[in-house]
């Protein structure tokens, strides 16, 4: 199935596994979904990643995270810049998720950061998603 907006997708099938209270969730893998899912996990959102060598193409299980009494770790995940829409930011003006409580995933040229290290690093980018 050739998908639009595989990032869309992703965040949706991340959104639903959690609102279900999953423990995980899979999704056909590409190297975008892998770097956004190594940021979720450095992050502290997700409890891991694999990738799963299968045909005709990979898939990218994640381990949902929750707290000692199934409390959501992730309470909320949003796309910002859409195929229709790109939305850009340089580094003095990325943004603040939930005043600085949650994180903007960015594509920057050095690679998908939190916005965080893209601050630290001083890069701008694409503004992928919010997660909080």
């Amino acid at each position: 199935m050739n998908l639009t907006d595989p990032i869309a997708d992703m965040l949706t099938r991340i959104r639903n596994a959690n609102a279900a209270n999953k423990a995980a969730v899979s999704m056909p893998s590409s190297k975008k979904l892998v770097e956004i899912a190594r940021v979720l996990f450095e992050e502290g959102y997700i409890e891991g990643y694999t990738i799963e060598d299968t045909t005709p193409q990979k898939t990218l299980h994640i381990t949902l995270k929750y707290g000692p009494k199934k409390q959501k770790v992730i309470s909320g995940i949003r796309r910002i810049s859409k195929p229709g829409l790109r939305k850009y930011a340089g580094v003095a003006d990325l943004p603040r998720v939930r005043g600085g409580l949650g994180t903007a995933i960015v594509s920057t040229s050095k690679g998908v950061m939190a916005d965080r290290d893209c601050r630290r690093a001083g890069v701008g980018g694409e503004v992928i998603a919010f997660v909080w």
